[in-house]
């Protein structure tokens, strides 16, 4: 299976936008999943906190788990909307360039890409 990190916008300056930033990603995760990828989804880390509320979380530290995973991933995929992202998916295409991972904005792209 071809490991796709899935970038997209997660933050928002409210609750109900970060619900629908999360919603949009992990569904797309959930397609790519259904279309033979094995997606990193990084919006699943909402899990670590809400099951965790008491242990001592930055979101630095969710940065850089992330980004370790973009290191090993073949594929870099934005999903939708993206552009809205301030800090994470602009680092997170930056990265992938410096390292040569290809990066797609379509899914029609990525599933020729994975059909290769």
């Amino acid at each position: 299976m071809k490991r796709v990190y899935v970038a997209g916008k997660y933050s928002a300056d409210n609750v109900l936008d970060v619900l629908k930033n999360i919603g949009k990603g992990e569904k797309m995760c959930a397609l790519l999943f259904r279309r033979g990828f094995s997606p990193f989804c990084p919006w699943h880390d909402k899990s670590y906190v809400i099951d965790n509320p008491d242990f001592d979380f930055s979101v630095e530290k969710f940065h850089n788990h992330s980004m370790a995973w973009l290191e090993v991933s073949d594929a870099v995929f934005l999903v939708p909307g993206w552009e809205g992202s301030k800090v994470g998916v602009p680092k997170e295409i930056k990265r992938a360039k410096e390292i040569d991972i290809p990066i797609f904005n379509n899914l029609k792209d990525l599933l020729a890409w994975g059909n290769e």
